[in-house]
């Protein structure tokens, strides 16, 4: 009787570990998807400002170039 009852713990422990082993991969896993959706957030924010500060420079040549245009106009004219 003795190991009956020595085999049922056994048993019961070793389904209580499975259960530990498989609640840390499932946690494990579900903070690398976390992980990895931050880090593609992340790696767009970046790309769209880049894009929105390249933008902003080339409208930003733009008007001074376009000034620099409007100026040696007047200067020619005079």
């Amino acid at each position: 009787m003795a190991k009956t009852v020595r085999s049922r713990a056994d048993e019961q422990f070793a389904a209580t570990q499975k259960k530990a082993k498989q609640f840390v991969k499932d946690k494990d896993k579900a903070w690398q998807e976390l992980t990895d959706r931050v880090a593609k957030q992340k790696a767009l924010r970046l790309a769209k400002e880049a894009a929105d500060q390249e933008a902003a420079d080339l409208a930003a040549a733009e008007k001074a170039a376009a000034k620099t245009k409007k100026s040696s106009r007047a200067t020619k004219a005079q």
